[in-house]
């Protein structure tokens, strides 16, 4: 019963106890969902649909309002004479007010063509804010590392110090039995306050580097926060790469599809009905010179061919954006594999470094504890052990940067290729 107890507290109480737990994958994710430029996700999709709105008008009934009032220095008049027959004659003035109301049947396809732009832009929009998303991923990846770089470092500085604790009673032991000098007490201290000085220094860098990767993901970390250390998986050396910029050069592929699609419709005729009502005089008897109210209604079909002169012209810039879109494509791809098999080689070439970094840790120990036991025999001097102990330590810290290396140089082909 006492040990379901414990586990469920340890369940409850997880990050009280042991501290927050963070991953770089999940600093990436708050990074994302944290940063301002995302709220234009919104943003585009909004303006999208008020000009898919705005385009979907073009089929609603429109209405038009007109007057005029003219003098005519001439009338119509009818160059006959009919005996007991009076012929109204017109007068110079005349007025006319109407109101037409069109609607639009068939228009080419124009606004489908142009609801199609619309989205093809917006899309092209989101994507390029993608594009901008996915630098923060490298941002991100670089103050964890960082951050893992200096834990590492002030791991090995702590044990350094324990070290030089432990040889200090060690060397107080040799002085009282006259096997070493207060000199050589001495030069341990220093190396004491040496590594002091170092601890508060990597703290002090931890700490911007925490403050940094907290306004970037919007999570406060904490001196208790644990950075986990990512899992390495097995290395594709033929990816297939995925990046954002990739989908943005589709998006503006298919935004020229789409102006392709607007240029052709758009030199269609349109055909469109049409009533219209007034009151004027004279009304649609020109032989009455009164005021009478009329209407007239129909279909109508209007088609402008000037369209046809640059149309030729028009299709062949749009193919040579197509094909400009195609050479940035085969750019981006050609340098993005040089940069991925870069950084396969450097992959490689730290895999063996921290094998070559173990036999060297090794070997260094084994000569520090000879001097050791040497120092004890009294054939060998405090100085060779802090050389041998410095010499060891500085092994230890370069296989710690040659292992975050592996870690960061493994993440910037992950984030290279998006995989």
């Amino acid at each position: 019963m006492r040990k379901i107890i414990i586990h469920l507290i340890l369940l409850i109480f997880p990050l009280t106890i042991f501290g927050q737990s963070l991953t770089l994958d999940s600093c990436q994710v708050k990074g994302r969902n944290n940063y301002p430029l995302l709220k234009q996700y919104g943003l585009i999709e909004k303006t999208a649909d008020y000009n898919i709105k705005n385009a979907n008008i073009g089929y609603l009934p429109q209405l038009s309002i007109s007057a005029k009032a003219t003098y005519q220095s001439e009338v119509t008049k009818l160059p006959i004479t009919i005996p007991g027959v009076v012929i109204p004659e017109l007068t110079p003035d005349q007025y006319q007010a109407t109101l037409e109301v069109t609607q639009l049947i068939w228009d080419g396809g124009v606004t489908l063509a142009q609801k199609q732009n619309i989205k093809a832009n917006a899309d092209a929009e989101k994507q390029k804010l993608e594009v901008d998303l996915y630098a923060l991923r490298d941002r991100i990846n670089q103050l964890y590392f960082g951050i893992l770089l200096l834990d590492g470092q002030l791991e090995q500085n702590k044990i350094l110090q324990e070290e030089l604790k432990n040889n200090l009673d060690k060397i107080k032991s040799l002085v009282k039995n006259g096997l070493a000098t207060l000199a050589d007490l001495d030069a341990v201290k220093v190396e004491q306050l040496n590594a002091i000085q170092r601890e508060t220094e990597l703290k002090s860098t931890r700490k911007s580097f925490v403050q940094m990767l907290s306004a970037f993901i919007g999570t406060e970390i904490t001196e208790n926060t644990i950075l986990e250390r990512p899992i390495m998986k097995n290395v594709n050396n033929n990816p297939e790469v995925k990046r954002p910029e990739l989908l943005l050069l589709d998006a503006q592929n298919k935004i020229l599809d789409t102006q392709k699609n607007i240029l052709t419709t758009s030199n269609l005729p349109k055909i469109g009905a049409f009533i219209q009502g007034g009151y004027g005089k004279p009304g649609l008897n020109m032989l009455t010179n009164e005021f009478s109210a009329f209407y007239i209604g129909g279909l109508r079909l209007s088609w402008n061919i000037s369209g046809f002169y640059t149309q030729k012209n028009n299709l062949l810039k749009i193919e040579t954006g197509k094909k400009n879109i195609e050479v940035q494509k085969e750019t981006f791809l050609f340098n993005n594999s040089l940069l991925t098999k870069q950084q396969l080689n450097e992959i490689e070439k730290l895999k063996s470094t921290i094998n070559t970094d173990d036999e060297i840790i090794g070997l260094k120990n084994n000569i520090k504890k000879t001097t050791e036991s040497k120092l004890q025999n009294g054939t060998a001097t405090v100085t060779d052990l802090l050389r041998d102990i410095n010499s060891e330590s500085i092994a230890k810290q370069t296989r710690i940067l040659h292992e975050i290396q592996l870690y960061s140089t493994y993440y910037q082909y992950l984030n290279n290729t998006n995989n």
